[in-house]
């Protein structure tokens, strides 16, 4: 395995604009996704993909390679998407895509994930809810797996519907691993209808057919989606 980890960033995010440049303990929100990606067993590089000057910018600073994508991306996969020729032309067969706004993200996740991977698959990541609270919480994304560990569905809903007791709620985390021939299989599908309704992009994929391979881990990462979500990490991973 040759493996190129590409972190998206952009700026304009709605409800959190410029966080990938929001300080956590005297580091940028990037920087430290870049220096958790950096600690794994497997990956051979780490690049950056943004449209935004300033983030092009400050990841300069940090002599990490970083490449401009178009400001009509809509996901980070689009972004990666962009860079395939100079993805192939480095010798990489896999990419993993590690989310701009991870900044816990363990490193042993990360490997977990690539180690799961499949030669011409796609491969995620999910930790048990102990939140009760993340359960209705829409920003916390829920996955339901099959007996394989392969994903059958993502929502940011609870699922399933527990009308029935159930304990065994599941969180995605923001991670993907792919194998290049996977990257180029989902790269001329259009959005799918459940992707709009949930602005989930890995819907597109498994509505297309495409299997996605799930990790369980036992380390929480915490995403930030909003400014709350930042200062409720700082506590828990940085009190006073």
């Amino acid at each position: 395995m040759n493996c190129v980890a590409i972190i998206p960033a952009r700026f304009a995010s709605t409800r959190f604009p410029g966080k990938p440049l929001a300080q956590i303990a005297g580091k940028s929100m990037i920087q430290r996704v870049i220096e958790q990606a950096q600690k794994s067993k497997c990956i051979q590089e780490v690049w950056v993909t943004t449209d935004d000057d300033a983030i092009h910018s400050h990841v300069e600073s940090l002599n990490i390679p970083v490449f401009r994508t178009s400001t009509s991306c809509q996901s980070g996969t689009e972004r990666i998407l962009e860079l395939l020729p100079i993805i192939e032309q480095a010798g990489f067969d896999t990419v993993i895509n590690i989310q701009g706004d991870e900044p816990f993200i363990h490193p042993e996740t990360i490997d977990s994930v690539l180690n799961g991977l499949q030669s011409d698959g796609i491969a995620t990541a999910c930790i048990a809810i102990q939140n009760v609270s993340d359960i209705q919480d829409p920003n916390r994304v829920k996955i339901v797996m099959n007996s394989n560990g392969r994903a059958i569905y993502f929502s940011r809903s609870p699922i399933p519907y527990s009308r029935n007791p159930f304990h065994s709620y599941k969180k995605h985390l923001g991670i993907y691993a792919f194998a290049l021939n996977a990257l180029k299989k989902i790269a001329p599908l259009q959005p799918h209808e459940l992707e709009l309704a949930e602005s989930l992009e890995q819907l597109r994929w498994l509505a297309n057919g495409i299997p996605i391979q799930v990790t369980e881990t036992e380390f929480e990462s915490i995403g930030i989606d909003t400014p709350e979500d930042l200062e409720h990490a700082k506590k828990l991973y940085f009190p006073e």
